[in-house]
């Protein structure tokens, strides 16, 4: 006859199974909530959606996207970082919370803190464009003018705090120049405005202004990232032209409340880069002027940690505070 499990050890191994579905072996168990702090329709909304149909399928569970926009981010970051550490709250967190924690204001949260990076999920340069009737062929030729008349050149942007923002800055910083910021809100207003001259350059993302470059509307001087982005390698980086070590783009990641178990960060990291490897996930994301990226938790961590050191520098140079 089987031996008898004595009481105590039967007790411990109930209470196992009981918190079994907390980590990584049983999850997830009920539908996950994945915070997008930012408006449906846009950039982050769309990658999310992606994501989320993906590891639905792949976890036979279903993951829902929540759009929770407000104050710049810090209104849907800020339920992430309170939700409970438990993995069934994820959040896409972007490069534009990066600008905003180095920020004059109280937030009700540590980015740094509160919440984990689980994998860097992708980014996406912006581009520098130029109103054809700004007689600049090259970024260099666009310092020179600049610098030749002071405040004479305005540029357009996103809004203040934004990707698009913070890029031309970085841009008159490390380039020694002061063109002059002309806030709109949104990117499609401020495009608008440089193709009709009201401001002559313009920093934002790749894809809302490739058609007006082909066009000839606009003309690209340079992208931000590191490397020249897919959707246009005919265009070369800033970088690559004469302002070495400058790179600005807007990034994605994945990131939980802090406490949140090891064992299901890693399996939200395992499948997202399986998802991030797929072919159909990189035409997808081209469509919206992204690239896969892909980390360790690790490499997510630090790349965080230098991209708010980074921004603080520019925020506090500028006297930029939370609205």
């Amino acid at each position: 006859m089987p031996k008898r499990i004595p009481a105590a050890i039967a007790v411990a191994l109930s209470c196992a199974c009981a918190i079994a579905p907390a980590g990584a072996q049983g999850y997830p168990v009920r539908p996950v909530r994945f915070i997008v702090p930012f408006p449906a329709g846009g950039g982050a909304d769309i990658l999310a959606r992606i994501v989320a149909a993906r590891l639905s399928e792949t976890w036979r569970q279903q993951v829902v996207v929540d759009n929770r926009p407000g104050a710049s981010g810090i209104v849907g970051t800020d339920l992430a970082a309170k939700a409970s550490p438990d993995g069934y709250t994820a959040l896409l967190a972007s490069s534009n919370l990066a600008i905003t924690e180095g920020m004059e204001g109280r937030r009700p949260y540590g980015l740094l803190q509160d919440l984990v990076p689980v994998v860097r999920l992708a980014s996406a340069p912006n581009m520098l464009v130029a109103n054809p009737a700004v007689k600049v062929a090259s970024v260099m030729e666009l310092v020179a003018a600049a610098r030749a008349r002071p405040d004479s050149l305005r540029f357009a942007s996103n809004g203040n705090g934004s990707s698009s923002h913070l890029s031309a800055e970085l841009f008159n910083h490390m380039a020694g120049i002061k063109m002059v910021h002309v806030p709109y809100k949104g990117g499609p207003p401020g495009v608008t405005a440089t193709i009709a001259g009201e401001t002559q350059i313009m920093f934002t993302a790749v894809v809302h202004v490739t058609p007006h470059a082909r066009a000839g509307r606009l003309r690209a001087l340079g992208v931000t990232g590191a490397s020249r982005s897919p959707t246009v390698p005919e265009v070369p980086t800033i970088a690559e032209q004469g302002l070495k070590g400058y790179e600005s783009v807007q990034w994605w990641m994945v990131m939980f409340r802090t406490g949140t178990p090891g064992e299901i960060q890693e399996k939200w990291n395992d499948a997202l880069l399986k998802m991030l490897r797929m072919p159909d996930t990189e035409q997808r994301f081209s469509s919206q002027g992204a690239e896969p990226i892909g980390s360790t938790p690790g490499e997510a961590r630090e790349y965080l940690r230098l991209e708010v050191r980074k921004w603080a520098g520019i925020t506090k140079a500028l006297g930029l505070k939370l609205q």
